[in-house]
């Protein structure tokens, strides 16, 4: 149950014959509902003709019968569920983006972050571009559409965009004759395509989006490859391939994925049981049972438990109608929110010697009170292992913490930290076995773990800078 958050999931689908497509594309979100809960959008393109339904909320209550009926038919289609990690909740931030520009339209969804959005924004404010969102996913639209004036076709355009932004992007884009899905170069974010079986092509932040729809993975994207699909089929663009390491966000694996999810030919359940495994090698305790915290600890907890021997149990009951415990507002909020969202198994866990298995520790206030419940449950030990190393530095590239303020592992030792979340012992995941959770070492960013970061630091870092940026404009004036 951590505190991290992470942005956006998105979805595209492009079928050579007539389709529900907003069905389809609302199956498809509510499988990648777990990445993002604020708000969701479906755009469906019908011939050139773009029709767009978004709104605050889950999945299931921004597409009533009714606004799926009124996006009508098409041949493709795009979707995006959100989490802000750039830009505030406001509706005008909610995705697919529609943009009207000289050579046509486009509707574009973005998961991740630019790490050189502001510089980029100013500039293009310096020209005379007009703002209407607080994301960073609009200054990649406005660069598309700056290069599709300079360029022959979308996809040219999409490239040479690509030379210009940096940082972490898998986007799907519809225009009126194509369907594009890109990731960046480094990888950073998942994107995979698969087919069903009439011939459809589906884009997905996971596979279990595409297992939602009846489609069939193929395989990931490559970092810096593009797919484009129109009438005449399938093709791919590798001019930015290789240019850089890859640097996979290693949270995928560890939490924001579902466990049903394969990523890059790995299993996202077996690496969290292979992180256990670690954890119990690492970290071996006395103990009568392992907990995992719901839901992102369960895999990890059973793995603890194949390689130690200790038995593993349902130690938490979880209320599956209360959302993830990040999506609120504020710490209070969120501490409450844990009591709401899981409840301990007095009988299972009373007088026991319990390893308590979690995904990371951010701030530690959400750990405390997870501990709390079980000591008010009569717990007679509580050992502490977390599936990743201690979280010391911000993220740049889609995972919400855009600064080191407030994480508990920069300001206190691990037993400094046991003792400040009310645990007997503590373990974290060592960076050289997080590294190897696919069974390799797969080329991880780590940089939130203390490791060099892929890409220039951002000179502003903040998740509302543009606000904060629109604000100083007005003072201005």
């Amino acid at each position: 149950m951590s505190n991290i958050h992470e942005e956006c999931g998105v979805f595209g689908i492009y079928s050579p014959h007539d389709a529900d497509l907003p069905s389809i594309t609302y199956y498809g979100l509510y499988a990648l509902q777990h990445r993002g809960q604020e708000s969701a959008g479906i755009a469906i393109n019908d011939d050139g003709i773009f029709r767009c339904v978004k709104g605050e909320g889950l999945v299931s209550e921004v597409f009533h019968n009714d606004k799926l009926r009124s996006l009508g038919t098409g041949h493709m289609a795009v979707g995006h569920v959100r989490y802000a990690t750039t830009g505030s909740d406001a509706a005008q931030n909610i995705q697919p983006l529609l943009v009207n520009h000289h050579k046509g339209r486009l509707a574009l969804c973005h998961n991740g972050n630019l790490s050189n959005s502001y510089m980029l924004r100013t500039k293009l404010e310096e020209n005379g571009a007009i703002f209407h969102t607080t994301t960073d996913s609009e200054v990649i639209s406005y660069m598309i559409v700056q290069e599709r004036l300079r360029h022959d076709s979308i996809e040219e355009a999409v490239s040479a965009a690509m030379d210009t932004i940096e940082g972490a992007y898998s986007l799907v884009i519809c225009s009126p004759q194509k369907l594009i899905a890109v990731r960046d170069p480094h990888g950073f974010r998942p994107l995979c395509y698969g087919m069903t079986d009439d011939g459809s092509v589906i884009f997905a932040s996971e596979s279990c989006a595409l297992d939602a729809v009846g489609a069939k993975l193929v395989r990931d994207l490559r970092p810096g490859e593009m797919a484009i699909v129109d009438q005449e089929g399938l093709r791919f663009d590798t001019t930015h391939c290789g240019l850089f390491p890859k640097h996979f966000c290693v949270f995928e694996y560890i939490y924001f994925a579902r466990p049903d999810s394969v990523i890059d030919n790995a299993s996202v359940s077996l690496c969290r049981q292979r992180a256990g495994r670690f954890l119990a090698k690492e970290h071996p305790v006395d103990a009568d049972i392992v907990v995992g915290v719901p839901d992102s600890g369960l895999e990890a907890a059973i793995g603890y438990s194949l390689a130690s021997g200790i038995p593993y149990v349902i130690g938490f009951t979880k209320n599956k109608y209360i959302a993830r415990t990040f999506i609120s507002p504020g710490q209070s909020s969120r501490e409450t929110g844990v009591g709401i969202k899981l409840n301990p198994i007095r009988e299972v866990v009373k007088d026991k010697r319990v390893v308590l298995i979690d995904d990371s520790i951010v701030r530690g206030t959400t750990c405390r009170r997870i501990a709390d419940l079980l000591w008010q449950a009569g717990a007679k030990e509580i050992h502490m292992r977390v599936s990743a190393p201690p979280f010391v530095a911000p993220c740049y590239y889609g995972t919400d913490i855009d600064s080191a303020d407030g994480l508990i592992a920069n300001r206190l030792s691990t037993k400094e930290i046991a003792a400040e979340i009310g645990v007997n012992s503590l373990g974290y995941l060592s960076i050289e076995n997080v590294r190897r959770l696919t069974g390799t070492d797969s080329g991880f960013c780590t940089a939130c773990f203390g490791g060099s970061y892929p890409t220039a630091i951002p000179d502003h870092t903040a998740k509302n800078r543009f606000e904060t940026k629109i604000s100083e404009q007005q003072k201005g004036e």
